[in-house]
């Protein structure tokens, strides 16, 4: 092994500096970057060894570039094999080599040192939009990669340092925004050479022969540490299965996500046969990506061990070609990131039972909101690309409730917007932005709250408006007898209607105009344990901090509380109460799951029940605005509802 070669202290100096060299990348990025998006942090950048494998990431890089920046520098090289010189930089956006999605583009730069290719630097960040159909570049109705944008095969954006402008030029007015494009094109192009810089200070201090030696041991080092963490587990096999809510060219029904995990000694096989086949919709995923959802997944089990390439070699991936997790050119792929999500909470899911001190639920689904159009509150009217994501809950952990409000697990290190910002750029108004009260999914340790935002649009021009999003009908699930959160999905109010228009969680292109309103919530958390384990005592407090309702703390957690001042949040629990009603709650739940589904969409239409009954009591599907009955949604969430929570019920 390489490490063998460096001693103790070498080797530990030169692991951490890899990994400060590039947090100092991101650092450059930060500070110099066009976009408003980058600039939050959609950003990520790696350490590559001579072989394109990867030596370090950051300490702030995204879950979702994990496991891509690799393969992505790998077909860089390949392209231009020999005709590499100091100086050169790089574009890829291809997710078909083995990134994303097309609006997130990298670029590599190779390190020469003594006139040989040691490492290569890479910066990847996504720009707010590269064309397609289409503002922001995300078309749900997508079926092929052609209306989808700008895909960047490899090509030399910069040849010596010098920045080929005929290049950027074609690259940036594919897009709507070109100006902030070449802005953060000269910004990851330094980020790049901010990082051949502290590696060329390395050389100059231990030589080039102990730099190459080093990045090479980190990854022996982390391979070593990861493997001999698996070999300890029992070997042995287990599946679950995840949902994409539909395929907007398809009938109804859920799209299956399904996933064996095996150990063998020291490595781990997740097998992805019976996923179900692409869909008609940019809710695709590339190899790079499901490859990227299984690493992050995993990772979050190991979090005390750096990432690089050593840590892939200890798992393997089987993901059949043309299905839903191995989509091929020319597959539309952009909305990954809800496929993406399925995994890791798969991965979560499976890797909590090997590892019940750190289990945890279901998180919520990350969402995009784009709108852009002509901002016309100055004469001179200019383009504006608002894109926003919302913070919501985490799943409930083995001994901790799950956390409020926090950035998806797609991308942890990616920051809120603050809304200032957003209104300065952009003819958009907040006018609420708070926690949804009853978003947690219930459990011995509740899932994470969810939020509410609601935007307005003001003087504006031309404006279309899209929502990527997920889990309006897989809705976010509990374990070992949590129960699931709430819909996704977005309403819109006309200026002047008298009516919410629910557009849902997927749906692009559609005309909004001065005055119009949109609110999105978020879902919290899944509950992890049975909430009727939950102290009462914890109950009352979700009550008073406004989490939980009075009425959902007796229909979830069988908690009665009288309110004595709500103003003044004085509450109290009756503890007789709360005892008949959890033993009646114990005795009618599992009925209540296998009642008749067309009687539980009757209920809803009827006023008689809500949409968190019809859930977590049910376990039934609805169109949200209708209550019409999804009976193959409802047959399949039900399914899973029996496993992950009534059996656990059963065996209490």
């Amino acid at each position: 092994m390489a490490a063998e070669q460096l001693d103790p202290v070498t080797f530990e100096v030169l692991k951490n500096s890899f990994i400060t060299a590039v947090d100092q990348m991101g650092e450059q990025v930060l500070r110099t970057c066009y976009s408003f998006v980058i600039y939050n942090h959609d950003f990520s950048s790696g350490l590559h060894d001579a072989k394109g494998e990867c030596a370090a990431q950051g300490n702030q890089d995204i879950a979702v570039h994990v496991g891509t920046l690799h393969f992505t520098c790998q077909d860089v090289m390949r392209h231009f094999e020999g005709d590499m010189h100091e100086g050169d930089v790089y574009a890829i956006n291809d997710p078909y080599a083995g990134g994303t999605h097309f609006s997130d583009v990298r670029l590599v730069r190779p390190i020469f040192a003594d006139g040989k290719v040691i490492a290569y630097a890479q910066s990847n960040g996504h720009w707010s939009d590269v064309g397609g159909s289409v503002p922001g570049s995300f078309d749900v109705s997508a079926r092929e990669m052609f209306r989808e944008g700008l895909r960047i095969t490899p090509v030399r954006l910069f040849s010596k340092n010098e920045l080929h402008r005929d290049v950027a030029g074609l690259i940036a007015h594919n897009t709507r925004d070109p100006a902030s494009i070449i802005g953060d094109m000269q910004a990851q192009a330094q980020a790049t050479r901010v990082c051949e810089r502290e590696i060329l200070r390395l050389v100059g201090k231990y030589g080039r022969d102990t730099i190459e030696t080093g990045l090479s041991a980190v990854q022996d080092y982390v391979e070593r540490a990861v493997r001999q963490r698996i070999a300890a587990m029992p070997d042995g096999e287990w599946e679950t299965v995840d949902f994409i809510d539909r395929d907007p060219a398809g009938g109804e029904g859920m799209i299956p996500i399904r996933i064996k995990m095996t150990i063998k000694g020291d490595k781990v096989i997740y097998d992805f046969t019976g996923s179900h086949p692409v869909i008609g919709s940019i809710y695709n995923s590339a190899f790079g990506t499901t490859f990227s959802g299984v690493a992050a997944g995993m990772k979050t089990f190991f979090p005390d061990v750096p990432l690089n390439s050593g840590f892939y070699r200890a798992f393997e991936i089987i993901a059949p070609e043309g299905s839903i997790v191995d989509a091929r050119w020319p597959v539309a792929v952009t909305g990954f990131l809800m496929p993406f999500e399925k995994i890791m909470n798969s991965i979560y899911e499976m890797w909590s039972r090997l590892m019940p001190e750190r289990a945890l639920a279901c998180a919520f689904n990350l969402e995009y909101l784009l709108t852009g159009g002509w901002d016309a509150r100055a004469a001179d009217k200019s383009i504006f690309m608002f894109y926003d994501w919302l913070p919501g809950g985490w799943g409930g952990r083995n001994g901790k409730d799950g956390n409020n409000c926090t950035t998806a697990s797609f991308g942890t290190g990616m920051n809120a917007q603050p809304v200032e910002g957003q209104e300065r750029a952009n003819p958009i108004l907040c006018t609420e932005m708070e926690i949804v009260t009853d978003s947690p999914g219930p459990g011995k340790w509740r899932g994470g709250a969810g939020l509410v935002k609601t935007s307005r649009m003001l003087e504006s021009e031309d404006v279309v408006i899209s929502y990527i999003c997920d889990r309006e009908r897989a809705v976010v699930w509990g374990i070992e007898g949590g129960l699931p959160s709430m819909p996704h999905g977005l309403t819109l109010t006309r200026a002047g209607g008298d009516r919410d228009e629910r557009l849902g969680a997927i749906f692009s292109d559609v005309t909004i105009r001065e005055g119009d309103v949109f609110t999105r919530p978020t879902a919290g958390g899944g509950g992890f344990g049975d909430p009727l384990e939950r102290d009462p005592k914890r109950v009352l407090e979700d009550v008073v901090d406004d989490y939980v309702s009075v009425d959902r703390a007796a229909k979830d957690y069988g908690v009665v509380i009288r309110t004595i001042d709500a103003e003044l949040c004085e509450y109290e629990i009756d503890e007789a109460a709360t005892a008949a009603l959890r033993e009646e709650i114990r005795a009618s739940r599992v009925a209540w799951a296998r009642v008749d589904p067309e009687e539980v969409a009757a209920r809803y239409r009827s006023g008689e029940i809500d949409a968190f009954d019809v859930i977590r009591r049910h376990a039934v599907i609805l169109e949200w605005d209708s209550g019409a009955l999804l009976p193959e949604s409802t047959r399949q969430f039900r399914e899973v509802f029996e496993r992950r929570s009534v059996g656990e019920w059963a065996k209490a």
